[in-house]
């Protein structure tokens, strides 16, 4: 994909659901049927927005969210080095009840009934369904780490749920002075947005950089031996942060011991590394909820069906996003924006008769390694022996033309606005 990427085009290349027949006049005098949707980000909020929208308002939405303004964490990282406010990664849903009809819940999803397809919500209401869609996106295994809690996290930011931690860990940023190390302990896979932890290295070097500073160290302990886009990250980091980040794996230090956030130190079989500003990434989960429904399996995440998004424990139940186990395809935005189209089409046609199409899936991650230096790596999806496998994909190269660099940033940029508008309207 060479050029800008707009907001017409980014909808004609995801979208599942080209042909939408009318809603037939029996099927309106019956009632609405009812989709409660929990979790509004990528996944959840698309998804809202294509079934309100392409039943033309023959069903009825509720759309779930704990917050009542949704902060991308994709993108986040461009906040942490500068390119963006946190304003512009915050979105509202208001769109998505004026526009389309959807009813915006503000609250936590404590539990689900499948026998009597209710969500109980924390303040005691129940809300009933007759399909149900799941993206609560990730959990912190907060005690995969010894040392690490979710108390540890307010000294030592995660920042993988955007919002509060976000901007907790910009802060810290800002604070660094000439001669202070970060140390950021990288999660295991599999985990939300396989290039962040490293574009998020880029972007905190960046900011570094452009206070002049000389002194500072990143220090990456990485519990995988290898991860997205190696080479690309290493490249620019020799290119532009020359001594600046040490990456460390798992044959070098042997393996992670503990944290021990109020002093900044992380305890390895080689060493102590000890840093002013520690993030901290544990490994992740499901969000709660899936939990809760008895949705997840033993890895913690949603086994689903490869051509609906569909729960394998459920039918009336669909997941997708982060939570879900979608084979070959990575825990992205990208992702849980094409999942939804797949999940809509199949509730539409569960509840409305409307056609359904074969499932086709798509992904791209961009990352920013500095200043008009961009790098992206994706690919198309289709099911495949039970699981969604890819049919092809691509991944930049090192030593590119600067010229392109740029304009892969800039393609970036313009899908992030377009993703914004299709989940939120």
């Amino acid at each position: 994909m060479q050029g800008g990427l707009t907001r017409r085009h980014f909808g004609l290349l995801l979208s599942t659901s080209a042909a939408v027949l009318a809603v037939p006049a029996y099927l309106r005098a019956q009632g609405k049927p009812k989709v409660v949707v929990i979790g509004g980000g990528a996944g959840g909020a698309t998804a809202a927005r294509y079934i309100a929208k392409d039943s033309e308002n023959a069903i009825d939405v509720t759309l779930i969210d704990e917050s009542a303004k949704f902060t991308t964490c994709f993108f986040s990282n461009l906040y942490l080095g500068g390119y963006r406010d946190f304003k512009s990664i915050t979105h509202g849903y208001d769109k998505l009840e004026s526009n389309y009809g959807i009813k915006k819940v503000t609250g936590r999803a404590e539990s689900v009934d499948v026998a009597a397809k209710t969500v109980k919500m924390a303040d005691g209401s129940t809300i009933p369904y007759d399909r149900l869609i799941v993206s609560p996106g990730i959990d912190i295994v907060y005690d995969s780490i010894s040392g690490y809690s979710k108390e540890a996290a307010e000294i030592a930011p995660h920042a993988w749920k955007a919002g509060p931690q976000t901007e907790l860990l910009k802060a810290k940023l800002d604070a660094i002075q000439d001669g202070q190390n970060i140390v950021m302990v990288a999660p295991p896979n599999p985990y939300r947005c396989p290039p962040g932890p490293y574009e998020r290295v880029s972007m905190m070097a960046h900011a570094l950089k452009g206070k002049g500073y000389k002194n500072c160290k990143i220090i990456v302990i990485d519990p995988k031996e290898k991860f997205s886009k190696q080479a690309l990250f290493q490249e620019g980091w020799q290119k532009h942060y020359q001594g600046m980040v040490e990456w460390y794996g798992p044959s070098v230090h042997g393996g992670i011991k503990s944290v021990d956030v109020k002093s900044g130190a992380v305890t390895t079989d080689l060493d102590t590394f000890k840093g002013a500003l520690l993030n901290v990434i544990p490994a992740q989960k499901a969000g709660a909820i899936a939990a809760a429904a008895g949705l997840t399996d033993d890895s913690g995440f949603c086994p689903i069906d490869a051509s609906t998004m569909r729960s394998t424990k459920d039918p009336n139940i669909f997941i997708i996003g982060d939570a879900s186990i979608a084979g070959a395809m990575p825990k992205s935005a990208f992702s849980a924006n094409s999942q939804a189209k797949v999940a809509a089409m199949n509730v539409r046609g569960d509840l409305i008769g409307s056609k359904v199409f074969p499932a086709k899936y798509a992904n791209t991650c961009w990352s920013l390694i500095e200043t008009d230096d961009g790098v992206k790596v994706g690919a198309q999806y289709a099911p495949a022996e039970g699981k969604i496998a890819a049919t092809s994909t691509f991944i930049s190269q090192t030593g590119e033309d600067a010229a392109l660099r740029k304009s892969n940033y800039e393609e970036s940029v313009g899908w992030y606005s377009g993703i914004t508008a299709d989940m939120f309207g």
